[in-house]
């Protein structure tokens, strides 16, 4: 974040009805590289639902405390080494907080996969990410070379023509899109069989993709709040799908064995 910065968060607080207040604590990093003492910038009230909030800073360039999230998450990567590079920022400053502040905590390393080649290549990014969180809002736009915010201009011929069958935006392109996170998927296990692997977009909210994304074997979903529950009715539909899917199979199978 540049010196008098706008920025912006999405958050929840599970567990909590009423609306809390939040103290961001940031450190500078300077020019020389050096890191400066943690401070207090920004106070910022979350309402008992949740949802985007906004802060406003000044200052040098900063970086959040590692401390203030279990996931650090790094942003639209497509090569391996620069992910590497962006990781060890993070471990150095986890190191240097957990040392300044004598406490220890628990955190994972991994990042968006927003670009094809990120998808393409995740067996490689996968030997130093811990978990890869799905973009599909980028991936879709990068994926189809079409921008988001242009495309209500070509939306509905595209649609009438049956060129899209629902908006990509709002539904999962499943044989395209949801290609791209098949292979990541395969190949980022291939590498780190225990990866956790989720969603991280609007599509997150939409019964169709979380059906999609249950069949990958994604295992959580990041969205705007209010789409939360019809996120977690399509995550429960999709589990008694599979369910009941693999009770019809059984006696077939069976019945095969005689």
């Amino acid at each position: 974040l540049d010196a008098t910065a706008r920025f912006s968060l999405l958050v929840s607080h599970p567990g909590h009805s009423d609306a809390v207040t939040v103290v961001l604590h940031l450190a500078p990093e300077l020019r020389d590289g050096t890191r400066g003492t943690f401070l207090p910038v920004a106070t910022v009230a979350v309402p008992a639902e949740g949802g985007r909030v906004e802060a406003y800073i000044s200052g040098h360039d900063i970086l959040l405390d590692a401390a203030d999230a279990d996931n650090a998450d790094l942003p639209a990567l497509c090569f391996a080494k620069e992910f590497d590079l962006q990781a060890e920022i993070v471990h150095r400053v986890a190191r240097e907080v957990m040392s300044e502040k004598k406490v220890k905590f628990d955190y994972q390393v991994g990042t968006m996969i927003e670009v094809p080649r990120g998808a393409l290549t995740a067996d490689e990014i996968a030997a130093g990410a811990e978990f890869f969180s799905f973009g599909t809002n980028d991936l879709t736009q990068t994926a189809l070379g079409i921008s988001r915010d242009d495309m209500g201009s070509f939306l509905m011929p595209y649609t009438e023509a049956e060129i899209f069958k629902k908006n990509p935006f709002a539904t999962l392109d499943a044989t395209g899109v949801g290609q791209l996170m098949e292979i990541a998927v395969a190949k980022g296990r291939r590498t780190r069989p225990d990866i956790k692997l989720g969603i991280c977009g609007e599509h997150g909210g939409d019964p169709d993709s979380v059906k999609f994304c249950h069949k990958l074997g994604l295992a959580y979903v990041s969205c705007s709040p209010y789409r939360v529950p019809v996120a977690r009715l399509a995550a429960a539909q999709a589990a008694i799908e599979e369910k009941r899917a693999a009770a019809k199979a059984a006696p077939a199978k069976k019945a095969g064995r005689k």
